[in-house]
């Protein structure tokens, strides 16, 4: 029978995904990873945390949350059920606070309580999309429609406990029959969004001793797979160090318990959890007589599993399984050889296994296409299910290209037999830009999945991009840019491909490159295929799918529309927030009490540069954290060398820098060169810094302020107001500076030469953390020396980089001030280039690339802070200040405009 018109067309089979929210969107579908949740803010989950908010250390609370995302959580639970806690108020006030913190409020967040009135008071004040959790039919349906659609009317997603009138599921029929009965009343009757349904089927321990709990694990896992193929959708979650309950004490067999566990449960289709201790190790590397004795356990293969595994415990007891440093994997075939060599990233033997297949060849060639890319294959597989990480599929690329590098000899005498790239890539950092260590990870990822890699190096102009890409027939242009100004160079560059018809999709990447940025200004300009990647575990996936002629078209619609979406929702966002006259502004300026302020006159004026500084000085100031975070190993230094998902990888890169930083300081291959300046200074002309040598002015700084409309009371903040006003007439003083790492970029040259991209990257990165350091060094040699306003000093490196000291060194292209042509001024002032040698480019970008620059201010009262978004008033005020076109004004501070 054919339908009437008044019938809805069936939509069964339309694959839908659900999609969450910080400040930056999380979509899960199906070529998502498992999403982790992070579970510390919770007070049932974390001592710390309970600690801490009975105490009402709310600005602690906030450290446990930001270490969570740091630690790669992608979604942060947050739970104040705790009798002495007023649990409403706590979850208003932390869910405030977090919103005002864009490092943390970026994932979204998983509102967890028991009771409804947290519930709804963290709804009515969370940003984004969250997750409640959970509701149930523990109470019956008629409590759980109205939860439901209270819920589906804040426009929540939401976890669904397997739990009825009956109690908890505790089997597979159960569980299978809460969860439909559950998805049919959402469906069906709340009218709820299927993709917004998270079902948790309870997961239970296995191995206790009691048969009725043997089959725990299986299930669950069993009917994650029923659910996932019969509701269509849903997503299905759970705590998986649950099932290794029966295990406290072991960390070795709980850890392999989660693997194995969870390894059985991804593929059934869970997708989202609470993965704590979370997993590190390899699920292929778990030890051979462990992991059958896990998995007997897990998929209850034989009835005398639990006590063979309880058995095996005890031989493990107290230390984590030994992993095996000796080489019996040497005894393998040469297949699993080569694998294990890539997998591990150990080329001792590389060039004797490939030699070995080489000889049993029929054509040289073959190695490569065979033995090395299977190899390989496993490498990409590995890190796409994250059970590698980004430092060890570069070290894998390493191995690679030494393979290679020694088999082409034997190729081109073989009548040039050549591997096919599945795909040719120009890679680029924009003009102006001299930043690439991004880039090189990317490329060396993208090398090792068989794509064609042509690097244009740094600094590349549009028109070389272009002539390159026409004359290698690239299929894909990826750019790269760290400053601000690059952002223009990659609109420029869309506009220019689209005026030639060029068809080839463009990648953006880079730390100051955006979704917003990407679907704003650039998707606009070209109507091929723009996407933005922001990380290396993407790039493979992105370039895949851009590349895949049957499917590419489909794939560069979705990202259209995706893109136009996301654009039309950032642009009504801006459009929402309040901002006041720079006039305004200026009457709600920062005011110091200048009759008392202690202004202290630096022992030291005038300019000063610093050449012979070791670098052992500066290695007790290094921040290591941003180390890590270039290798996409997040966390926070010294606790990530613990941590359960990263920590051993993390160890060993951390004791791989330290013996290249030992090297680098026996052989003086990096130099570190430094300029600095302190001068009479005065505010002048409300947001300007005057700069004076014996009262006559020889430099002027403009400061810009910011205009968000804020609460009554609230000042709107410039740099000049830390700065005493001429009109008090008290002199003042202010400082600059420049610092510099040389060498760098020769010493990644020279490993790159040996076809050794680890420690290129390692060298560049090594040499971007002593700049920062020489920075730290420095500030410090100001504070307690050359200016003294600080001289009984006594703050730890941890307190540096919680910037607890006395004063501030904000930078241009910073936040407080996000010009970046004041460094001209700089420059100028202090003779930079001619002094030191440090060059600014085209973009105000520094080179070398390991430099910074910045200002000193020693106010007890002066503080970091945002500029936020400017008007068009402050605009024309400011070139009228600066003494350009308004048009130059707005190029250098389009990232700051209200209506961009």
């Amino acid at each position: 029978m054919s339908e009437t018109k008044n019938q809805k067309p069936k939509t069964k089979n339309q694959k839908k995904y659900m999609k969450l929210s910080g400040l930056e969107p999380l979509v899960l579908n199906e070529n998502s990873n498992f999403i982790n949740v992070g579970e510390r803010t919770n007070v049932a989950g974390s001592r710390k945390f309970l600690r801490l908010i009975k105490e009402e250390r709310f600005d602690e609370a906030l450290d446990v949350a930001r270490h969570q995302v740091d630690g790669g959580a992608q979604i942060i639970d947050i739970n104040f059920d705790d009798g002495l806690i007023d649990g409403k108020e706590s979850m208003v006030r932390f869910l405030n606070l977090i919103a005002a913190e864009p490092d943390i409020c970026r994932v979204p967040i998983m509102i967890d309580s028991s009771k409804w009135e947290i519930i709804e008071a963290g709804l009515k004040v969370v940003q984004g999309k969250c997750i409640v959790n959970s509701i149930s039919l523990k109470e019956g349906e008629e409590k759980f429609i109205w939860e439901a659609k209270q819920i589906k009317r804040y426009g929540a997603a939401v976890i669904v406990m397997a739990f009825d009138e009956n109690g908890q599921a505790d089997n597979y029929e159960r569980r299978l029959e809460i969860a439909k009965r559950s998805y049919d009343i959402l469906v069906n009757v709340v009218h709820f969004a299927s993709e917004d349904i998270i079902f948790d089927l309870n997961i239970f321990p296995v191995a206790t001793g009691m048969d009725e709990h043997k089959k725990n694990a299986i299930d669950f896992i069993e009917a994650t797979r029923w659910v996932r193929q019969n509701l269509p959708n849903v997503s299905v979650s759970g705590g998986v160090s649950n099932v290794s309950f029966s295990f406290r004490g072991n960390d070795g067999v709980r850890e392999a318990m989660h693997s194995v566990f969870l390894y059985h449960a991804i593929q059934a289709g869970m997708n989202i959890g609470i993965v704590n201790p979370a997993l590190l190790e390899i699920y292929d590397d778990i030890p051979k007589d462990l992991l059958e004795r896990v998995e007997d356990v897990i998929l209850d293969r034989r009835e005398d599993a639990t006590e063979r595994l309880l058995d095996f415990a005890e031989t493990v007891k107290g230390s984590k399984v030994e992993k095996g440093l000796d080489l019996s994997w040497r005894e393998n075939s040469l297949q699993d050889r080569i694998t294990h060599a890539l997998v591990k990233g150990i080329d001792a033997f590389i060039i004797e296994d490939v030699e070995t297949a080489r000889q049993e060849a029929y054509k040289t060639i073959e190695v490569i296409e065979g033995h090395l890319m299977i190899g390989m294959n496993v490498v990409g597989d590995l890190f796409g299910a994250g059970k590698m990480f980004l430092p060890q599929v570069v070290k894998s690329a390493r191995v690679m290209k030494k393979a290679v590098g020694y088999l082409n000899p034997f190729i081109e005498a073989e009548k040039g037999d050549k591997q096919e790239p599945v795909g040719k890539i120009l890679m680029a950092t924009v003009k102006g830009d001299v930043h690439d260590i991004g880039k090189n990870i990317v490329s060396v990822v993208l090398a090792c999945n068989n794509y064609e890699i042509i690097d244009l190096g740094v600094m590349v102009p549009p028109e070389k991009i272009i002539e390159t890409a026409k004359r290698e027939k690239v299929d894909a242009i990826g750019l790269s840019g760290l400053i601000t100004p690059s952002l223009d160079e990659m609109v420029y560059l869309a506009k220019e491909m689209e005026r030639q018809n060029f068809v080839l999709p463009l990648l953006i990447g880079g730390a100051t490159t955006s979704k917003a940025h990407t679907a704003v200004k650039i998707d606009t300009q070209y109507k091929n295929a723009v996407v933005h990647v922001n990380d290396a575990s993407r790039a493979v996936t992105v370039v895949g799918d851009l590349l895949n002629k049957k499917t590419s078209h489909l794939y560069t619609a979705k990202l259209k529309k995706d893109y136009d979406e996301f654009r039309s929702k950032f642009l009504k966002r801006g459009k929402e927030k309040s901002y006041v006259s720079i006039k305004e502004a200026r009457k709600r300026k920062y005011k110091i009490d200048w009759n008392t302020s202690e202004i202290v006159k630096p022992k030291e004026l005038g300019i000063q540069t610093l050449e012979q500084l070791s670098l052992k000085e500066l290695v007790p100031f290094i921040d290591w954290s941003p180390f890590f975070r270039s290798w996409d190993l997040h966390g926070k230094f010294p606790d990530i060398l613990t941590d359960e998902v990263v920590g051993e990888q993390a160890s060993i890169m951390y004791e791989e820098a330290q013996k290249m930083i030992q090297e680098i300081i026996t052989k003086q291959s990096l130099k570190p060169k430094a300029i600095f300046g302190l001068f009479e200074a005065n505010a002048i002309n409300e947001d300007d810094i005057s700069i004076q040598k014996k009262g006559k002015e020889i430099a002027v700084f403009r400061t810009l302020r910011q205009q968000l409309k804020k609460r009554e009371g609230i000042s709107s903040l410039a740099l000049s107001d830390f700065i005493a006003p001429k009109e008090t007439n008290r002199t003042d003083y202010m400082g600059t500076f420049c610092v510099a790492i040389f060498g760098a970029q020769e010493l990644a040259d020279s490993y790159k030469a040996k076809e050794d991209d680890y420690n290129a990257i390692m060298a560049q990165a090594i040499a971007d953390r002593f700049a920062e350091a020489m920075a730290e060094y420095l500030h410090k040699q100001i504070r307690v020396k050359h200016w003294g306003y600080d001289a009984d000093e006594g703050l730890t490196n941890d307190d540096l980089i919680k910037e607890s000291y006395k004063g501030i060194r904000p930078a241009p292209g910073y936040p407080a001030c996000p010009d970046h042509l004041e460094k001209e001024t700089i420059w100028e002032l202090l003779d930079v280039e001619n002094r030191i040698g440090v060059k600014l480019t085209e973009s105000m970008a520094m080179w070398p690339a390991a430099a910074v620059s910045g200002y000193y201010f020693a106010n007890k009262e002066a503080k970091y802070f945002g500029l936020g978004k400017i008007t068009d008033d402050q605009v024309t005020d400011y070139s009228e200040r600066k003494g350009i076109t308004k048009q130059k004004a707005r190029k250098w501070l389009h990232p700051a405009l209200a209506e961009e």
